[in-house]
């Protein structure tokens, strides 16, 4: 069963304070110290320093760095191919097992990338001119951990290269390609 006070005390803070006691007293506003002005070059002496930076501002009489620091951070991400089938719907549906591999070398343009698959073994890029790659993981690494795509940082070259990028699986799975391939039908 709750308090008395317990129901109350939120109560007794909204009302009014009497008027008999006396108001807290009123601080003076604190006066800024002004802008230390910058050192001419060809001063020999340098500049007054406000009497409050004396502690921090070493007293050899150098001025204080600014320092700004900007950054940037751009992350790509690669979604499952069920997730965009607008964009990949003239793809086949499963790429057949009469495909073989072919050498492309060891970094394909990133920015050709629009779906991934996870497959048993590998993943299945699927790029925007209608190829498909297959991309061979670390042997510490599983493919089905891609399940839901993947996030890569984008290179200065902006190619996504073998034993070089990491992809970031969202469930943070951090690994590197060791081989890339490209599938073509076994005919051609």
């Amino acid at each position: 069963m709750p308090n008395f006070v317990d129901l109350f005390a939120p109560l007794a803070l909204l009302l009014p304070i009497p008027a008999d006691s006396e108001p807290a007293p009123v601080e003076e506003p604190v006066k800024l110290a002004p802008k230390p002005e910058p050192v001419k070059e060809d001063s020999a002496r340098p500049a007054a320093m406000p009497q409050h930076w004396q502690g921090i501002v070493p007293l050899s009489g150098a001025q204080p760095w600014y320092q700004v620091r900007i950054q940037q951070r751009v992350i790509v991400r690669v979604s499952p191919r069920r997730a965009r089938q607008s964009l990949v719907a003239t793809l086949p549906a499963r790429p057949p097992t009469d495909y073989i591999e072919r050498k492309i070398g060891n970094c394909l343009e990133l920015k050709s990338v629009i779906a991934v698959q996870a497959d048993a073994a590998r993943l299945l890029l699927y790029t925007n001119d209608r190829k498909i790659i297959s991309a061979t993981l670390e042997k510490s690494c599983r493919p089905r951990d891609f399940y839901s795509g993947f996030y890569v940082e984008p290179s200065k070259d902006g190619k996504l290269c073998i034993k070089r990028d990491n992809l970031q699986s969202r469930n943070g799975m951090s690994c590197q390609m060791s081989r890339i391939r490209q599938l073509v039908p076994a005919g051609v």
